[in-house]
């Protein structure tokens, strides 16, 4: 079982250490080096069953499960190779001339032990059995693995290359590629020597972790980067910068939810709408209607500080109010209005406001608190249309 046991404890490893990469992704084209890497794991993954299989077979010299086990075990050896071939071509980007002949390289290897195999079953070419049912290598077997050695530091030349002209955490990733082909390099060799020992499924095991520790973790938080930046893009109002409809409508389920688990007790709702923006639009055009709209959102910004600003519609924002600005509420709300009338009497940007906070047992909804900071908004904009002073 010492044999076996090695690749037992390999596919543990690999397993814990590769979780995140296992996982699915999309076929994005930013998504290919990743998928094609996951496909490499998962060659490895079948590599090393093969491998603990033949240990237990073998040591129980059941040789026809041993005879097709090991044709398995070449077979996943030799796909993890083309598959090697295929992520390192798509992390390096390189679609030209060298990269097509390193892909072919890693065919002409799967295909040469794919045909070998099947010449095995009538003339031992690769292996065989003798009648004491020990395993015998042939000659067959030599030349595949002469020819992945040949392959693995091919492409780790190939990575060095890359290196010196690659900045940033990019040279350490191909740094580490290189680094990963020379071990599998070295412990294949080291598998051509001795047939008996597990070299080549610690070679699988060293140069995942390799990647793993020094590309995979690194691409890993490059993703989250990625996923994170997207996320608020697709949160964010593009002229203003604020929270935009759909970033208000996941803030009103949050709110329900708080409410329902009692988290929540106290919040406010404060409803602006631009005065005269169409007008703005009409006399002056849609790029000043787009400046007032901007210089609306920054005093809305400046004076509301501590709360999340939402902008829901082409003249119309929202904030909740929370936490500081819940307590000076009153005090936000006049300064605001001042300043809107001195902006009136100044020809500026004019906005009207309505404020609303929650009393508990009497709303029974978000929506009940923000018709009521509706009403009193209308109100205001009557009032500064009217020119009436405000009670």
């Amino acid at each position: 079982m010492y044999y076996a046991s090695v690749g037992i404890i390999a596919l543990i490893v690999h397993v814990i250490i590769n979780l995140d990469m296992l996982k699915k992704v999309d076929m994005a084209s930013d998504n290919l080096m990743r998928s094609r890497y996951r496909q490499f794991l998962f060659s490895i993954i079948a590599y090393f069953l093969c491998d603990i299989m033949w240990g237990f077979f073998y040591e129980q010299r059941w040789i026809i499960a041993t005879y097709i086990d090991t044709c398995a075990y070449f077979f996943t050896m030799v796909l993890s190779v083309l598959l090697w071939t295929r992520s390192v071509i798509a992390f390096s980007g390189n679609k030209g001339r060298l990269g097509r002949i390193f892909i072919g390289a890693g065919w002409l290897v799967f295909l040469f032990e794919l045909m070998a195999l099947v010449i095995n079953i009538f003339t031992p070419i690769v292996f065989s059995f003798s009648e004491d049912k020990e395993y015998l290598p042939l000659p067959a077997r030599y030349i595949t693995l002469v020819m992945q050695v040949v392959l693995f530091f091919s492409t780790a030349v190939y990575s060095f290359i890359v290196v010196l002209r690659s900045t940033g955490v990019r040279k350490s990733h191909y740094r580490t590629i290189g680094f990963s082909g020379i071990v599998m390099a070295i412990f294949i060799a080291l598998q051509m020597f001795y047939p008996f020992m597990p070299f080549y499924a610690i070679g699988c095991l060293f140069s995942t972790c390799l990647i793993h520790t020094f590309v995979g973790m690194d691409l890993s938080v490059e993703r989250e980067k990625k996923i994170k930046l997207a996320h608020q893009k697709a949160y964010r109002d593009a002229l203003t910068g604020v929270k935009n409809k759909l970033a208000y409508l996941e803030a009103l389920k949050d709110i329900e939810i708080r409410l329902a688990e009692g988290s929540l007790n106290e919040y406010g709702v404060v409803v602006f709408d631009l005065n005269d923006l169409k007008e703005v639009n009409d006399t002056l055009g849609h790029a000043e209607g787009d400046e007032y709209i901007k210089e609306a959102s920054h005093t809305i910004c400046q004076l509301y500080k501590h709360s999340p600003v939402f902008r829901i519609g082409g003249d119309e924002f929202v904030v909740i109010l929370m936490d500081e600005d819940y307590e000076n509420r009153e005090r936000l709300r006049e300064s605001f209005e001042n300043i809107m009338d001195e902006n009136k009497k100044a020809g500026k940007v004019v906005v009207s406001d309505g404020m609303a906070v929650y009393i508990s047992g009497r709303d029974e909804s978000y929506n009940d608190v923000f018709k009521r900071a509706d009403s009193v908004m209308y109100r205001r904009k009557q009032m500064l249309k009217s020119g009436e002073k405000p009670v």
